[in-house]
């Protein structure tokens, strides 16, 4: 029952931030297709015989069995319990908050990481503690969890002026995005937005892309293959 309840407030949540959607005209911008690109990204970029794979807030998606069907030796990472529909035994779900959680020695050849950073370190969402700078500070320990060398993540994250908008999400501009990337090359970058008057999905540059005034119910994406950068320096814990 806890499991269920669980679920439910989580969906609740991301139906009150369309609330806002609601009586506007059908081409008022929103986040609605969001998932749609985000997770085909994902897809896109997945290779075959993944090796370890991390699914960073992987929750109820699909983006955990899709990397097992890979062949990728799956562990899903999430705050809660989460109750699947399926199990493969290549996919295992873990509970835990990376800002705390112990991975020993073990190394990841890949680590998903979709629309899940910008919540660490916002309370009132997901279960999430407040931490100033919790999402600089996974974003570092989750390149710590990455191979040398061969090592990659894949990243999706809202972007536009940089904004805190609690308790739902950080928004990355480009100061933000900056120190969020610290650390990492990137091998391959898109951003998708909304344009007034037509409320698709559609490729901009990355200009466009940061420029967009974020709110609750509408920010752009960034999408990301990133690489560790071994030159980097040691900052955060």
């Amino acid at each position: 029952m806890l499991v269920v309840l669980r679920r439910l407030a989580k969906r609740l949540g991301y139906l009150i931030m369309r609330l806002s959607d609601l009586g506007m005209s059908e081409n008022t911008l929103n986040l609605t297709g969001d998932r749609n690109v985000e997770w085909s990204w994902v897809a896109a970029n997945l290779q075959e015989n993944l090796g370890a794979v991390l699914d960073f807030g992987g929750g109820d998606s699909l983006l955990g069995l899709i990397a097992a069907m890979k062949g990728g030796n799956v562990t899903s990472l999430d705050l809660q319990k989460v109750s699947l529909p399926y199990s493969a035994d290549s996919l295992v779900t873990k509970i835990g908050d990376i800002l705390d959680i112990d991975f020993g020695n073990a190394q990841f050849d890949l680590i998903i990481n979709c629309s899940t950073i910008e919540h660490v370190g916002l309370a009132g969402r997901y279960g999430s503690k407040e931490v100033t700078d919790g999402d600089l500070i996974a974003m570092h320990r989750l390149r710590r969890l990455l191979k040398a060398q061969t090592g990659l993540m894949i990243l999706t994250v809202p972007v536009g002026k940089d904004s805190v908008i609690r308790p739902w999400h950080r928004v990355y501009g480009a100061d933000r995005l900056r120190q969020l990337l610290e650390g990492f090359a990137i091998r391959k970058k898109e951003f998708w937005s909304k344009r007034s008057g037509l409320n698709v999905w559609i490729q901009v540059g990355e200009e466009e892309a940061l420029a967009v005034q974020p709110s609750e119910s509408f920010y752009a994406l960034g999408l990301f293959v990133l690489r560790a950068d071994a030159r980097a320096p040691e900052r955060l814990s």
